[in-house]
């Protein structure tokens, strides 16, 4: 089960976060808000983490 960690403004923000966390061992996703049919690289994205992982996102990024 993945849950909303965060909401970002574009494309390459929400590749940034997926790099960060992955590469401390946090599987991660992202997710264009307007769906998968009709984004672009300036949409929304939502970051999804799995649920009850929230905590270990947190600290990853407190720790940058």
């Amino acid at each position: 089960m993945w849950i909303d960690y965060k909401k970002v403004n574009n494309l390459s923000i929400a590749e940034a976060y997926k790099d960060l966390l992955e590469a401390e061992g946090l599987p991660t996703r992202i997710i264009p808000e307007e769906g998968l049919l009709e984004w672009s690289e300036l949409s929304v994205f939502r970051i999804l983490v799995p649920k009850g992982r929230e905590h270990v996102a947190d600290e990853i990024i407190r720790k940058v």
